[in-house]
């Protein structure tokens, strides 16, 4: 005797009730209150659920974990419609595995944590790596691996800070400032 149980893309009727379900435990697993949007119900029941009732659980975990998992359900389905996926391709692995999106939530979370340090020490990078815990090496290599950039430059050029003292736009052009800011780049050695 064989019984045949219809795969979940074939029982749309039940996606809802799962995810309902699903929802409901992982919400008071991870003590969230999260909560399907109609555009997200709207696109559980369009997505062709290969990987079943196990890949709708998953989903719904990293809609109530992560804080941009809707973003992310979106990617994925625009990008399986992008590259024709059909029923008959079920057997591939899945594209992004909860693995994969918790390590981009990881380094969104580092970038921004970075970036919110540096900026409160108007990128002094000595004084970030000290309040982050990590060597002056690691915080280079880590800003360079995030590709940050300050908004200003950390340090401003003499004439600029001239402007800015006087508010003269043409005392920082003037050659007695230019020829102060060199003295104070280049400093003559004293005999």
């Amino acid at each position: 005797m064989e019984i045949r149980i219809p795969p979940l893309r074939e029982r749309k009727e039940e996606i809802l009730v799962l995810a309902q379900r699903f929802l409901a435990r992982f919400n008071e697993q991870y003590r969230r209150n999260k909560e399907l949007s109609p555009a997200t119900t709207a696109k559980l029941l369009q997505y062709a659920w290969r990987g079943n009732v196990r890949e709708l659980e998953n989903m719904i975990r990293r809609l109530v974990v992560l804080h941009d998992a809707e973003e992310v359900f979106d990617q994925l389905v625009t990008r399986r419609q992008q590259i024709g996926w059909s029923p008959s391709s079920a057997t591939s692995p899945s594209a992004d595995s909860l693995r994969d999106i918790a390590r981009r939530g990881a380094q969104e979370a580092e970038r921004k944590a970075l970036a919110e340090v540096l900026e409160r020490v108007q990128w002094n990078r000595a004084e970030a790596a000290r309040i982050l815990k990590v060597s002056y090496k690691t915080l280079l290599n880590k800003i360079s691996e995030c590709q940050l950039k300050p908004r200003r430059p950390p340090h401003a050029s003499l004439p600029s800070r001239v402007v800015a003292m006087t508010g003269d736009q043409s005392a920082a052009s003037t050659p007695r400032a230019r020829n102060s800011a060199r003295s104070l780049r280049n400093p003559e050695p004293s005999i």
